[in-house]
């Protein structure tokens, strides 16, 4: 019994080394993970964030000092508050006009009284008229006469001096007349500006809009010094938004007004918004050595659904590419070792082969795709190739898919390029082609040998790698074939 138990248990132990010495010889050398090329639309973006400002904004203030007695009524016929619909001449709100009404009396009482006075002395000047009349003729008289025996020199000299003095008095009336005149003047600027205070108790819309802050509240005291207390904020038409969108320095060169951006807000996920942009603001802000530049982009709202002050997530598009085709920029970036190619094109290619983890993947120098250099073909020329794919060449050894930090996302005119395709063998072949614009996930592409739906290589899946490529520490490492 014994013996035979340890015949079987040999016989299944060599059966199952045989069996795994098969599958293991019998399995291709390497295994990559691949994609297919597809034919497609092309948008290189330059993404940004900002808020949506309503284009118009009026800020409604208080002239005069006093307690807020009460609301007025919108459009709606209800009492206002936030959201609420208003036009020219709306009521907002009220303000105690006690005082001011009572200055408005005072006003009009001296305005009453000095055109009283006015009165008095036009009377007083048509009496002093008749006098001087008298007076003159009294004069004409004495001066017939003369001094004589039948006029003493006495009684001409006190004609001629009554008649020097009436001239003189109506000269006074009409000096009386004009000071009264101009005190109607001054008691109707008072009562102007006294009634001008107590209008100002009520506070009126000046634009039709909607009222999107409300800052005061019934029983609230306003006071007003220098600067007018801001009562209410309106918005003058919310069918029409803006997006003032913050864009850097290296980026804001490719913004000019009229260019077509779309943007999202967390309030309506999976829409996006279509927007055109306005204008580049002048006034740069630098925060943390970071210099930005304002962007105003407008937006259609005619639906309502946006907003004032939502955040918006912005792409600004650099342009676009119909029907062309693409590749993962990972595509670019991958290189394979010599034996990992087809022997008819190693000897081609095993001059230019970089050393395993030696690629540039940001920055200057070599085009080591495995460690993510970004080289569609090995060594310098390599990684210049996929970096002018990304960031318009301004990267030597940029991966495609690296981020645009320095500038846009288009490539410069066409940059050659090479991309892997397995054959029957399930060995490498490559493609060259020519690589274009990208979105910073794809890339396009052309060349003789692609077509769409062509499966290409963007990595290697080695063994006790996980789904993501990373390094399993607790897989079995097993030796490659020889």
């Amino acid at each position: 019994m014994y013996k035979i138990i340890g015949i079987l248990l040999g016989v299944s132990l060599l059966a199952g080394g045989g069996y795994w010495y098969w599958r293991y010889h019998s399995a291709p050398a390497y295994s990559f993970r691949t994609a297919e090329v597809k034919k497609g639309n092309l948008v290189p973006t330059i993404g940004a964030t900002g808020t949506i400002e309503p284009e118009e904004v009026v800020d409604v203030g208080a002239q005069v000092a006093g307690l807020i007695t009460g609301f007025g009524t919108d459009t709606n016929g209800k009492p206002i508050d936030y959201g609420s619909p208003v036009d020219v001449g709306t009521v907002l709100a009220r303000i105690d006009d006690t005082l001011y009404a009572a200055d408005a009396s005072s006003a009009q009482a001296m305005l009453e009284q000095a055109q009283a006075g006015v009165a008095r002395a036009v009377a007083d000047l048509g009496q002093m008229k008749a006098k001087l009349e008298q007076a003159e003729n009294d004069w004409a008289r004495a001066q017939k006469l003369g001094p004589s025996d039948a006029l003493s020199q006495t009684d001409y000299n006190a004609y001629k001096a009554a008649y020097a003095t009436a001239a003189a008095n109506v000269g006074v009336d009409e000096a009386a007349i004009a000071q009264a005149k101009a005190s109607v003047t001054q008691a109707q600027a008072a009562l102007k500006r006294a009634t001008q205070n107590l209008g100002y108790c009520t506070i009126n819309s000046p634009v039709k809009g909607v009222i999107i802050d409300r800052r005061v509240n019934i029983g609230q005291t306003v006071v007003s010094s220098l600067n007018a207390p801001s009562l209410f904020l309106l918005a003058k038409d919310l069918t029409r938004m803006q997006v003032w969108a913050s864009v850097n320095e290296a980026d804001v060169g490719n913004i000019r007004p009229g260019q077509v951006a779309t943007f999202t807000v967390d309030a309506f996920p999976g829409r996006r918004f279509k927007a055109t942009v306005g204008k580049v603001r002048l006034n740069a802000t630098m925060t943390q050595n970071v210099v930005t530049y304002t962007v105003e982009v407008t937006t259609d709202n005619s639906d309502g659904k946006l907003l004032p002050y939502l955040t918006a997530n912005l792409q600004f598009e650099l342009d676009r590419r119909n029907d062309v085709l693409t590749v993962p920029n990972a595509a670019l970036r991958f290189f394979p070792v010599t034996e990992m190619v087809a022997l008819e094109y190693r000897d081609q290619i095993a001059a230019s082969t970089p050393a395993r983890g030696s690629g540039g993947g940001g920055g200057a120098g070599g085009g080591g795709a495995i460690a993510g250099g970004g080289a569609p073909r090995g060594g310098k020329e390599a990684g210049a190739a996929a970096g002018a794919a990304n960031s318009g060449g301004t990267g030597n050894g940029a991966g495609p898919d690296q981020a645009a930090g320095t500038g846009g996302t288009k490539a410069h005119a066409h940059q050659n390029g090479t991309l892997w395709a397995k054959d029957a063998a399930g060995l490498l072949k490559p493609i060259s082609v020519r690589v274009g614009v990208t979105d910073g996930l794809m890339t396009e592409v052309s060349g003789d040998d692609l077509k769409d739906g062509m499966e290409i290589v963007t990595s290697e899946n080695r063994a006790g790698t996980s789904g993501d490529g990373t390094t399993n520490p607790f897989a079995p490492q097993f030796p490659k074939r020889k």
